[in-house]
């Protein structure tokens, strides 16, 4: 049985991928890349234009019109309809273009993007964000969603918009816990969500995918292969998502458990299942008890966060205890009356600054040490500064919400299917900073992809695909999406070529960087 006749088979049923073999993918001719601008005193980005093969309003009047006609005569607009809305749509964007990809003729200096964000982080902190991101060409990528968006926002799209997570690459998914203590693997960062394009979050995770291969040193086939089964399972995912009642698609979720069962099932060597077993069970003893044993000391006979500058320290806390304590009311007021009253059992006794990631450096990270009835009860929590998201300027639209706090917390909600009990959000009303809360240590983990071998790049690529597409469906349409998508693999393949020319260009960027540290013009500490 193929793929495709799979997943008509198995609509509505399971809660992950079922691993493809075989999947052969067609090589299409590579697009060249171009190297970086050398930066010049009056280089600078220039306002983002219509995207080359992006269909106008007026190209899409076909498909917009239809609908329309369709709502005035039932009222609304069934599946199957929608799903042939999805089709005409191939028309004016045709699914080989996404291939097609080579950079805008003003695409701007990767190393300006950077230094214009720079200019809103904490200053000692950027050359850590350097660091991490010089390091390699996947470094670079992670911390380089607002380069990418740039680029993403100059190819095609069919506007058919979900709640995007912005920054969707290998790493931002991982394991958590739900409030009923069940572990499930899911998107896990949201910096950057936005409603926008489901390509985008597609492309970004494929060429994730393409970046990570090559570091690993595979060969073109083995990432082209990874890259494809991705997207296909993405696929589908969202042809048996337009299949399902509206609110078994609210509902579905990436059990973990159910996952390693069909790992150890399907796996032969027994390997990728062992690797998968480990991951979850090292996630279930990441947990709020092990990470206060690691972060903090006795001292008095109260508990504090212990320093290891200039990753976790207690600069400028001092004086700010006022700033903290309004901070900390901010967020109460942005929970519910039942958390409310559980955050009224915990009392508030040590913060420290703690730098985390690779693309947040720099920004502003606190976490909070809450106590409860006793030194045994204890409650860790991240706040997280919320920027706006990258995609913003991209989109030339701005958050409903009246915070990126709120904007971070709510597009979680929308994406997750079972998300944080504590997300919260704040503003600080002396900087105006604003920020978001969630717990620390959750049971969270996360796949170890430099240490990957083909095989598993693959099928951890698969397990991805079916997150997202589960994630953009709960938003999303995914009847429409489906419909425009097809049975066959012509997007698969063309995500494939995407993923591969954008590695490309993505090599040149960091070599840019590596040039641009070596100079001097940016500052970078690297291995801390």
């Amino acid at each position: 049985m193929n793929t495709d006749k799979r997943a008509r088979a198995n609509a509505g049923q399971g809660s992950g991928p079922a691993p493809a073999r075989g999947h052969k993918a067609k090589t299409r001719t590579k697009p060249k890349p171009t190297a970086t601008p050398k930066p010049t005193s009056k280089t600078k980005s220039k306002p983002a234009t219509r995207p080359t093969g992006r269909p106008s309003a007026k190209q899409n009047a076909g498909s917009i019109t239809r609908m329309r006609e369709l709502i005035s005569v039932t009222g609304s607009v069934q599946r199957p309809d929608r799903a042939l809305i999805g089709k005409d749509l191939r028309r004016t964007v045709p699914r080989a273009d996404h291939g097609d990809w080579r950079p805008d003729a003003g695409r701007p200096d990767p190393i300006c993007i950077l230094e214009e964000q720079a200019k809103s982080r904490v200053p000692e902190l950027v050359p850590i964000r350097h660091g991490r991101m010089v390091t390699s060409a996947f470094g670079f990528y992670r911390g380089a969603a607002a380069v990418m968006g740039w680029d993403l926002a100059h190819s095609p799209v069919t506007d058919i918009n979900v709640q995007a997570c912005g920054d969707a690459h290998l790493m931002n998914f991982g394991m958590f816990a739900t409030p009923e203590r069940r572990l499930v693997f899911d998107v896990n960062d949201f910096d950057e969500t936005l409603p926008g394009p489901w390509e985008w979050d597609v492309k970004r995770l494929a060429a994730s995918i393409a970046v990570a291969g090559r570091s690993n040193g595979f060969n073109r086939n083995d990432v082209d292969l990874a890259v494809t089964l991705a997207v296909a399972t993405y696929r589908e995912r969202v042809f048996e998502l337009a299949t399902m009642r509206t609110l078994d698609v609210w509902y579905s979720q990436v059990d973990v458990d159910e996952m390693l069962g069909l790992f150890n099932a399907l796996d032969r060597t027994k390997r990728i299942g062992e690797q998968a077993n480990k991951a979850a069970a090292k996630a279930r003893t990441h947990d709020t008890l092990q990470a206060v044993a690691k972060l903090t000391v006795l001292v008095d006979g109260e508990r504090r966060i212990v320093d290891h500058p200039p990753l976790i320290d207690h600069v400028g806390l001092a004086t700010a205890e006022d700033q903290i304590q309004m901070l900390y009311e901010g967020y109460l007021s942005s929970l519910a009356p039942e958390l409310q009253m559980l955050m009224a059992r915990f009392r508030l006794v040590d913060v420290a600054r703690k730098v985390v990631g690779v693309g947040s450096v720099g920004t502003r990270c606190w976490i909070a040490l809450f106590e409860g009835g006793a030194d045994d009860d204890p409650l860790l929590l991240q706040i997280k500064e919320a920027q706006p998201s990258v995609l913003e300027e991209q989109l030339r639209v701005t958050s409903i919400y009246r915070n990126p706090g709120e904007r971070v917390v709510h597009g979680q909600r929308m994406m997750q299917a079972a998300s944080d009990l504590f997300l919260g959000w704040s503003t600080n009303p002396t900087t105006g900073v604003h920020y978001y809360f969630r717990q620390l240590h959750d049971m969270k983990g996360s796949a170890n992809v430099p240490i990957m071998n083909p095989i598993q790049l693959a099928d951890y690529g698969q397990f991805c695909g079916w997150t997202l597409a589960r994630a953009h469906g709960r938003s999303g349409d995914p009847a429409m999406i489906s419909g425009y998508l097809g049975s066959g693999g012509e997007f698969d393949r063309a995500i494939a070529a995407f993923a591969q020319s954008y590695a490309d260009q993505n090599e040149l960027d960091h070599a840019a960087m590596v040039e641009a540290v070596r100079t001097g013009r940016i500052e970078a500490f690297e291995g801390v």
